[in-house]
């Protein structure tokens, strides 16, 4: 009866906190619940000559064979064109039960040329312990496309040696779950953050009673929960629904050098400093020209070289910052600058090696 009025609290409680920033299901994930990888191998047959012949693919169609019952000799090397050698991989979800369907990925692993138009033969599916958790088996969907000439020109579109298979995986076996075990649950925060973890505690504390829930460290936060299973369900059903702010994001500028893109963060301040932006273009064309004697001189026709170089300078701009600049005022100066991609980049290194920026500088 206690947890049923602490429910009826919480959903007394929820539109109260509609001014809050986020939700708890938004922020963090509830620890042990999670999906878990599942990986075998496997034949797909059934392809128009896009195949392959390596020794495991052969081996592994002997050993399909022998299943039921049809031996070939140990020297014969069946000709395969029509079979690929796959690898099968899958996410399975949380709390999934044993008959229930999962989509799979199906990868060659050979010299395929594509996958397209295959069937995937029944293939065991096993978790990191080893164990068989699913079967994947059905036809294919591959939206790559590849064709090659004989004289080995090729187009190639997308990916056709990847598929998958919508409710390709029947699950066999269950993955037990912590939920339902002990008298406490561990919300987890995707962004760990010693702000965040306290206000999320905190939020709980105040709806519920103090003492109920307990920042752990900058990621977790551990709260008390019914054993009933009934119970704990509508429980973590209303907390996980529960509003409130978290922290703001720590000043960061993070730098792509690979492909020109700034991500500047809304904390990022600037201390007093001046920045100049001018450039230099040394332009140089080379033209030729014929040096032709008149007609009665000894001269001979020679073709010359004639240097032409431009030097421009392009006007350079101070701009002068006050301490605690914001990030709007930076955007505005770099725009009025007209700064590249690259030249912004080296504008906030030389920022942050003069000390002038108040955050982290990331250069990925």
């Amino acid at each position: 009866m206690r947890w049923l009025k602490i429910l009826c609290l919480f959903a007394l409680s929820v539109t109260s906190s509609a001014s809050m920033a986020e939700r708890v299901k938004d922020v963090a994930m509830i620890e042990g619940v999670r999906s878990n990888q599942l990986v075998g191998y496997g034949l797909v047959v059934g392809l128009p000559g896009t195949g392959e012949k390596s020794r495991y693919t052969q081996q592994s169609f002997k050993a399909m064979l022998n299943n039921f019952g049809i031996t070939l000799p140990a020297n014969l090397q069946p000709k395969i064109k029509n079979v690929a050698a796959v690898a099968v991989h899958a996410d399975m979800p949380a709390f999934i039960k044993p008959g229930q369907t999962m989509d799979v990925t199906v990868s060659s692993i050979g010299s395929a040329q594509s996958l397209r138009g295959g069937t995937l033969l029944q293939t065991f599916l096993k978790g990191v312990d080893g164990n068989v958790y699913a079967m994947a088996q059905g036809s294919l969907v591959v939206g790559g496309l590849g064709a090659q000439g004989l004289d080995g020109s090729q187009v190639v579109v997308n990916t056709p040696t990847v598929g998958r298979i919508a409710n390709g995986a029947t699950v066999e076996r269950a993955i037990p779950s912590p939920f339902t075990q002990g008298d406490f649950i561990t919300f987890n925060l995707n962004r760990p953050d010693f702000t965040t973890a306290k206000r999320l505690s905190d939020t709980i504390n105040d709806l519920v009673g103090p003492e109920t829930a307990m920042a752990m460290d900058a990621a977790s936060v551990r709260v008390m929960a019914p054993r009933d299973v009934s119970q704990r369900v509508a429980y973590l059903s209303t907390l996980e629904n529960l509003e409130f702010k978290p922290a703001d994001n720590s000043a960061k500028i993070i730098v792509n050098s690979r492909t020109g893109t700034i991500v500047i963060g809304k904390n990022v301040k600037l201390q007093p400093a001046a920045i100049t932006h001018g450039g230099l273009t040394v332009t140089i064309a080379e033209n030729q020209e014929v040096s032709q004697p008149n007609a009665l001189a000894g001269g001979d026709t020679v073709v010359t070289n004639q240097s032409i170089i431009d030097v421009r300078q392009d006007d350079s701009r101070a701009f002068v910052f006050d301490p605690g600049v914001s990030l709007d005022d930076l955007v505005r100066a770099i725009n009025e600058v007209g700064a590249a991609p690259g030249d912004l980049m080296a504008i906030l290194e030389a920022l942050k090696e003069a000390g002038a920026i108040n955050g982290q500088l990331v250069v990925i």
